[in-house]
């Protein structure tokens, strides 16, 4: 057996091939240019580089003077060639599908916990009562100078969480706006009647710090505006220490009502005492590269469908 010789397919103009499998069906230069919608100089020109490529006439004069007969390279190249432009039609023309119960995709996700107890903590209840056994998720923790070059390196799917924590080059859809509330330890020796500016700065709180460290945050700011101060006696980096350090102490905290409403078990859920209520936005953001791609089009409907639910109100 002879060794196979290698074409490079980027020098082949894949008209040239459509050009060819016409000739071949009409046999009639004056037919297939017709038929291409192109000139018969032009037709002819093409076959002449289609000789070329294939070191092989093709097509011949007929002998009766009409028409044209084609070789045996050109008979032998009939029907696959025609097989593969069918075959090259139906790829481009099928657009991509995905199916949740038989596909097998990992989604990464970048959320704070608060964000993974509130979007990610329903959408894997949903997807383990639906069986979609083939899709995995993993949920990461934002680091705001990564997330840029992971979102367009394909190592980051979707991003939840707040907008001006969102690089500008990403696809963004508004979720809902999270409503935040004071939680406490049932059986609090406050007791359980309604906080007022001035028993609420009373209190030693906890404060959830995203940065890590910090012993003020957006309460913090409320308060000043009004000219009041509280004392922040402890500061975690989690949400979800929240409840179990609150179950142990005296403390209260701020938590978003989604998140709060998961420990109701355990905690007291009372609204924040300020005239408005304290409420911010959660996007979904992900790159423009994956904006048309079926299973993270899905993904997104699965987190969108969740915010639609009915949401509580304190």
């Amino acid at each position: 057996m002879g060794a196979i010789t290698v074409v490079d397919l980027r020098a082949i103009d894949l008209n040239l091939l459509v050009s060819l499998d016409v000739l071949l069906a009409e046999r009639n230069v004056t037919r297939a240019a017709e038929r291409l919608h192109i000139s018969q100089p032009a037709l002819s020109a093409q076959l002449g580089r289609l000789r070329q490529i294939f070191d092989d006439p093709l097509l011949m004069p007929a002998e009766a003077g009409r028409g044209m007969t084609p070789t045996a390279r050109g008979l032998e190249l009939l029907e696959p060639l025609r097989a593969a432009l069918l075959h090259l039609h139906t790829v481009i023309q099928r657009r991509p599908v995905f199916d949740p119960t038989t596909d097998e995709r990992t989604f990464q996700l970048v959320a704070t916990d608060n964000s993974t107890l509130v979007y990610g903590l329903p959408l894997i209840e949903r997807f383990n009562r639906l069986g979609y056994k083939g899709i995995r998720l993993a949920f990461r923790t934002p680091d705001q100078q990564l997330l840029p070059s992971q979102m367009e390196g394909g190592e980051v799917d979707i991003m939840i969480g707040a907008p001006n924590l969102i690089p500008s080059n990403l696809k963004v859809k508004a979720l809902r706006q999270l409503h935040y509330v004071v939680v406490q330890r049932k059986g609090h020796p406050r007791g359980t009647a309604a906080l007022t500016l001035d028993s609420y700065c009373e209190l030693e709180h906890l404060l959830v710090s995203n940065s890590g460290g910090s012993f003020h945050g957006f309460i913090d700011d409320r308060l000043e505006a009004l000219g009041r101060r509280r004392r922040v006696a402890l500061s975690v980096h989690h949400f979800t220490l929240v409840p179990e350090i609150l179950r142990r102490t005296d403390y209260v905290s701020v938590l978003s009502l989604p998140c709060a409403e998961r420990f109701a078990d355990t905690l007291d859920i009372f609204a924040l005492p300020f005239d408005e209520p304290v409420a911010f936005p959660a996007c979904l953001a992900w790159h423009p590269r994956n904006h048309h791609d079926p299973g993270h089009l899905w993904l997104r409907e699965q987190i969108t469908e969740l915010v639609r639910e009915p949401v509580s109100e304190l």
